[in-house]
């Protein structure tokens, strides 16, 4: 809350709304040569020297990736905001959420290519909103600009996503966030809540021979955990109107939870020992320069429960409190050379530094020890290269491990030609090997079947793959990709364990798969317009060849969405409304397990095939955008819902949900 309110009062302290979003009258300019992204900004004695100022524009408020990409601040309202309006504010077209907002989201979709070579926490199903290093943005900023989303949640609760950027001179910029959530949702025990400090900045020298860029990112994730539907043939499936109020519903567990809290600190700088700049311009021609990484977190998921369930077997000890941290820091020396003809090369050394541990020491009835943690450091050297020739984009990158027991290698390649402003082709290998996440390797819990030790008995998970992707206006934009995987690791019901008598789930353990498993797929999106009448669709085809059936993914997943688009009242507003459709074939969708906070493998049961249709008005007024949505209408049509997020988790009934985004400049 404290966060909130820090964020709430710098939000509207610098308020000063503007009514074009094409010309911004503040008296300020901007030197946009900076190196790298960083930012410039005159100070109020070059502001007096300057006699006649050049009206800003929103071209001059910069968003840069962690990969060092820039662009634009977008207040348009276009029909990809639309998909982007929701709690992971990203397109979710391969996820499937489930009935509450904030909670697992189920996979339509894999992508197996991976940018990180060390294995994370675990708990994978509660992580998706968590802001990972990737995932954090940095600011070049002519004025301040706050950025203002809000939507509302089921029953009680809110979501707020607040940030706030500025700078304090011409090369220092600022940023500050706050995404605060909280929603009860519509069945029993299944309330969800989250809070996501983020605080950035970046700076770069008069000169342009330092720069630097950090961020401190706090988080939390909070979820009661109900364990699901317990008779939803009967109370759900049936479409008994006593029922319809979900409250009625009962449900697995009413005292479980889970959390996952993190705090991270990062900071990237570079120092050029050499630097040359061209003669006609202020553009830089050749460079050297030696930078430092550094990373530091520490994270850890817990899982509590007041009465032990022989859901999930006999229990040690009682109540449960299981809880698993891992603190890791990593360090990364690199040299860097720039040459305008010649391109960016970049050379590396790292050191991962490891801990992830539990508690206690267990040793369970057979006599063998789990140990209490995984200690290590890891030790790699890696090389980066980026060159631009004409029309040619060049990139690679690959990692390679010299010690250590978890990295293996990475490899990423791709090489991209622009045909003209309308036509975009891009080529891609990847490659990668690594250990599974922490929670394959080591877990302790204080139910008796969910303890094991698998460091000797996991090999890396090895995936090779390529990637076409093809973006043209005129054409539509197709995704081809090709995914090779040996040692696929995946939870699952433990093969050696059956299901007693009077238990209602068998043991889910980690397991891995010795034969090599094949993954295409492919991905076309294409809009068509007529007058102001649009029809934009999306389709994804994808295919698992596999000796064991240990991969799960809808065969088609397909989004259709009719909306009519146009300017009203004197073109004071526009206005978008329409109705989007999404399905996806039946499949053996992954089964969720909360005490892992994990999707789990299963073949027994075979979920999908229902449309879901969302009605929505939006709206945008200057810099704000409005949205209003009746989301999954259909539902309210159907007599005998078979319609689910995972198995004994239902997708949500009808609702009616408003927000808006509003962005401000001082």
């Amino acid at each position: 809350m404290k966060y909130f309110l820090l964020i709430f009062l710098l939000h509207f302290s610098c308020i000063q709304l503007f009514a074009q979003e094409d010309s911004i009258p503040p008296p300020r300019d901007i030197d946009t040569s900076a190196v790298r992204g960083m930012p410039r900004r005159l100070g109020p004695k070059e502001k007096e020297e300057e006699p006649e100022l050049e009206p800003l524009t929103i071209k001059d408020y910069k968003i840069i990736t962690f990969a060092r990409d820039t662009v634009f601040l977008d207040t348009t309202l276009t029909i990809q905001k639309e998909y982007k309006y929701n709690y992971l504010r990203k397109d979710d077209f391969e996820l499937m959420p489930f009935a509450n907002i904030g909670k697992p989201y189920n996979k339509l979709g894999v992508d197996f290519n991976s940018n990180n070579l060390y294995p994370g926490l675990g708990a994978s199903a509660l992580h998706t909103s968590y802001f990972e290093k990737e995932d954090i943005k940095y600011y070049n900023v002519a004025t301040p600009m706050s950025d203002l989303f809000f939507k509302t949640t089921l029953e009680e609760g809110q979501l707020l996503d607040a940030s706030l950027a500025f700078n304090t001179s011409k090369r220092l910029n600022f940023s500050l966030a706050y995404k605060g959530f909280r929603s009860l949702g519509k069945y029993q025990y299944n309330q969800a809540e989250s809070g996501n400090f983020r605080a950035t900045t970046n700076y770069v020298t008069k000169n342009n021979r330092y720069s630097l860029r950090a961020h401190i990112a706090a988080q939390d994730i909070d979820n009661e955990e109900n364990g699901g539907l317990i008779s939803e043939e009967t109370q759900f499936e049936s479409g008994d109107s006593e029922f319809t109020n979900r409250v009625k519903v009962d449900v697995r567990f009413s005292d479980a939870s889970s959390r996952i809290l993190g705090k991270r600190y990062f900071y990237d700088h570079l120092y050029k020992l050499i630097r040359k700049e061209q003669d006609s311009s202020s553009q830089e021609k050749t460079s050297l320069g030696i930078g430092h990484q550094f990373n530091y977190e520490t994270k850890y998921y817990a899982f509590n429960q007041t009465t032990p369930n022989e859901y999930y077997g006999d229990n040690l000890v009682s109540p449960i409190v299981d809880k698993a941290s891992l603190k890791t820091m990593y360090n990364q020396v690199n040299a860097e050379f720039y040459n305008a003809t010649l391109g960016r090369l970049q050379g590396n050394v790292s050191l991962y530094n490891y801990t992830y541990f539990f508690n206690s020491i267990l040793i369970n009835d057979e006599g063998v020890t789990i140990p209490s943690r995984l200690k290590g450091e890891e030790i790699a050297v890696g090389a980066e290269y980026e060159k631009r020739i004409k029309g040619f984009q060049l990139k690679a990158m690959a990692k390679y491990n010299l010690s250590g027991e978890l990295g293996g290698n990475q490899m990423n390649a791709s090489a991209s030609y622009r045909l003209n402003d309308k036509h975009k082709v891009t080529v891609a290998a990847f490659g990668s090997s690594k250990m599974p996440d922490f929670n394959y390797l080591l877990y302790q819990s204080d139910y008796e079947n969910y303890n094991w030790l698998n460091i000797d008995n996991f090999e890396k998970e090895q995936v090779y793959g390529l990637r076409l992707d093809l973006e043209s206006e005129l054409w539509g934009n197709l995704m081809v990709s090709y995914s090779t995987v040996d040692n696929y690791s995946y939870f699952g019901e433990d093969p050696s364990q059956t299901i007693e008598d009077g238990k209602e789930n068998a043991t889910i353990r980690p397991l891995q798969e010795n034969n090599v498993l094949n993954h295409t797929k492919i991905k076309y999106s294409k809009e068509f317009k007529l007058g102001s009448f649009s029809l934009n669709n999306t389709v994804m085809y994808q295919n698992v060849s596999q000796a064991n059936q240990v991969l799960n993914v809808p065969e088609l997943v397909t989004r259709n969405t009719l909306y009519f688009s146009s300017d009203v009242f004197k073109k004071a507003m526009f206005l978008q409304t329409g109705v989007t459709l999404k399905y996806f074939t039946a499949y053996n969708m992954d089964a969720y397990n909360s005490l892992l906070g994990e999707f789990y493998l299963q073949n027994d049961e075979k979920l999908g095939n229902f449309p879901m249709l969302d009605f929505f008005i939006n709206a945008k007024i200057q810099q704000t955008r409005i949205y209003l949505k009746a989301e999954h209408f259909n539902s309210l049509f159907n007599s005998e819902p078979t319609y689910y997020s995972a198995p004994n988790y239902p997708y949500r009934d009808f609702v009616i949900r408003f927000g808006l985004v509003w962005n401000f400049f001082s």
